[in-house]
């Protein structure tokens, strides 16, 4: 007998049968390369983490250049001279604290919850930098990044990037002509941490001001920089005490 192909219940059971053979080879495909997903997460925090601490492969006129996934675990195992996490007003070494959940970790404090804070110690022209993990928020949606800082409070370099910021405008942060405003420029002001303010009244397009605890906005994009702003205040905020250890010492 002739298949009915008109019938309503054909085309249920064939609508049917194809979620459950579409579902079954999304799930094995998730599930063989799983685990090459989260080796390439791996690698791009590492990126990330080394490019705040400015190893990197930036020329004078390039965009932002990382190191390459097929070198960056041996350059990051040699530049980062030590994993810690700052957890109840102490601190521990951890060699996997680039794997933590920062958004994770950041929201647990809010909360009033203990958390564990991922910190990372290099060295830079012969001198011990600090890598602080960020979170914040930006017009529509996450934003994040690492910033570096020596032992005066002074930028080395920052790393941002965002999930859904407006292409063009707040999606410039990830670019290097903003990023690249940040390296010297003080968290301090006097002996309270300021933090960096993203300004559209900065007035300073060349950056020369680097006592004044601002960068240069971005056109269009006031709600993203007021994000970083609030990013970059909110780490200070959670990371000050391990920071007092630092400039103390």
């Amino acid at each position: 007998m002739a298949l009915n192909t008109e019938k309503n219940s054909y085309t249920v059971l064939f609508a049917v049968i194809m979620v459950a053979v579409v579902g079954s080879l999304l799930a094995f495909l998730a599930s063989s390369l799983s685990g090459k997903i989260k080796e390439n997460e791996r690698f791009e925090k590492q990126q990330n983490i080394l490019y705040a601490m400015g190893v990197n492969e930036n020329t004078p006129d390039s965009g932002v250049n990382f190191i390459p996934t097929n070198v960056v675990e041996d350059r990051f195992l040699e530049e980062v001279t030590g994993q810690y996490v700052w957890e109840n007003g102490e601190i521990k070494q951890d060699d996997q604290a680039f794997l933590i959940d920062v958004k994770k970790a950041f929201a647990a404090i809010k909360s009033g919850e203990d958390a564990r804070l991922p910190i990372f110690v290099g060295e830079k022209d012969g001198e011990e930098v600090y890598v602080l993990p960020m979170y914040g928020k930006g017009l529509w949606d996450a934003i994040w990044g690492f910033m570096s800082v020596d032992k005066n409070m002074v930028v080395q370099g920052v790393y941002f990037d965002h999930k859904g910021e407006t292409a063009g405008l707040g999606a410039n942060i990830k670019l290097r002509f903003f990023m690249d405003d940040f390296i010297g420029e003080s968290l301090m002001e006097g002996q309270s941490y300021s933090g960096i303010a993203v300004s559209k009244t900065n007035n300073d397009p060349l950056n020369a001001d680097k006592e004044d605890n601002e960068v240069d906005a971005i056109a269009g994009a006031t709600i993203t920089g007021n994000g970083v702003s609030a990013m970059i205040k909110e780490t200070l905020k959670l990371y000050r005490p391990y920071l007092e250890t630092i400039r103390n010492n």
